[in-house]
């Protein structure tokens, strides 16, 4: 029943994976003045769908208004968010949408060069994504002065970061930037540059197709348009789906759940845990819990302490090790909550580690730091019986 009233949830929406002709959106988008673009994002209200939901219309018109001869497009598919794999999905599936996307972001902002930073894993894509590119250069040519290229990443999870992307770029250590300046006014190469998501993408080629009232039209006020899940953990139905923000984590549950969800991590490691008392009021979307697409569920088989201790090894392993706040705040985590957990420490030394964890959200360098309290306070707040006995 649930795959059924999923199924046409689907259907209704049916934006990321439905047919399109690339090259006439193109042509479309090409006919249009910038400024009309950006006013189509705009009423749009598309967000990023990486994560952090910046508005796309700001973002390209800050890098159109940066000076600059020299300007570029880049799409993160530095996909390493655990749980999250809904961008291999769309880059095996449509890459001509996302390509398109970049064209039109080129025209735009008057970039004449575009990457595509391809998480090392994802290599095996490379090869076929080349050709396609190729293909895409040969039916643009003579529209538009505008080539793609293709990086691969390294592994790192802290390359997912934007300004840290672009450092591995420029053959650097993949360590994030003080910022300001950011990079729609001195990214790659000091030049402006636009860094997108790779789903955020293929929404822009979508709205330049439907329109943007089509776009705006689902969702909510605060959250418009749909979102590409990765949906795992203890579900009968696991896999990639396309559904509209602003659902409850209920109506998620009731959907997507094994009938014994006790929690929801909600935007991978880094998210939030939410436990089962506040699905009911608890909305997936900006005004609630935004997320790059990652919703793990877990049923009462699993122990959140394991959870935890799962993440911040992650967290440890993945620090680019730049900034103290995060390097050594993940590590005093992890041994805090180990300690805990074998009665070395009395319970209240929990209380003390999420102080530590304000120090991190404000002090760390980027969204790595910042994001670990995000889980670690969630699991402590709701699951505390399991972390103390």
């Amino acid at each position: 029943m649930s795959e059924d009233k999923i199924n046409k949830m689907q259907e209704k929406i049916n934006l990321i994976f439905s047919d399109c002709e690339v090259c006439e959106v193109v042509s479309q988008a090409l006919a249009e003045d910038p400024e009309q673009i950006l006013k189509m994002l705009l009423v749009s209200s598309l967000r990023g769908r990486g994560g952090a939901g910046f508005p796309t219309s700001l973002k390209w018109k800050f890098a159109r208004q940066a000076p600059g001869d020299r300007k570029f497009v880049i799409v993160n598919a530095d996909e390493g968010e655990p749980g999250t794999f809904k961008d291999r999905e769309i880059l095996e599936k449509v890459p001509y949408k996302v390509f398109a996307g970049m064209a039109i972001c080129a025209h735009t902002i008057g970039a004449r060069e575009g990457f595509i930073y391809l998480r090392g894993e994802y290599n095996y894509m490379r090869k076929t994504l080349e050709e396609q590119i190729q293909d895409f250069h040969n039916k643009i040519a003579g529209k538009l002065d505008f080539v793609i290229k293709i990086v691969s990443g390294a592994g790192a999870y802290v390359c997912g970061e934007e300004t840290a992307l672009i450092e591995s770029m420029e053959g650097k250590r993949g360590e994030p930037r003080n910022k300001p300046p950011y990079p729609v006014t001195a990214g790659y190469l000091g030049c402006p540059t636009v860094v997108n998501n790779v789903e955020t993408l293929v929404y822009v080629t979508m709205i330049m197709k439907m329109g943007p009232q089509h776009f705006a039209s689902l969702g909510t006020q605060h959250s418009r348009g749909a979102k590409v899940f990765s949906i795992s953990g203890d579900t009968p139905i696991p896999g990639i789906y396309e559904l509209e923000l602003g659902m409850s984590l209920a109506e998620f549950v009731e959907l997507f759940g094994d009938g014994d969800t006790k929690a929801v991590q909600v935007g991978g490691a880094g998210g939030f845990c939410v436990p089962r008392k506040k699905f009911t009021e608890t909305i997936i979307g900006f005004e609630g819990v935004p997320t790059g697409g990652s919703m793990m569920l877990f049923n009462s088989t699993r122990s959140m302490y394991n959870v935890l201790h799962n993440y911040l090894d992650f967290f440890c392993e993945e620090s680019c090790g730049q900034c103290t706040p995060c390097r050594v705040g993940c590590q005093q985590l992890r041994k805090g909550i180990e300690e805990v957990k074998n009665h070395s420490l009395k319970p209240v030394h929990l209380d003390v580690l999420k102080k530590m964890t304000d120090t991190m959200r404000y002090a760390s360098k980027c969204g790595l730091g910042q994001s670990v309290p995000n889980s670690f306070n969630s699991i402590i707040d709701n699951f505390r019986e399991e972390i103390i006995f």
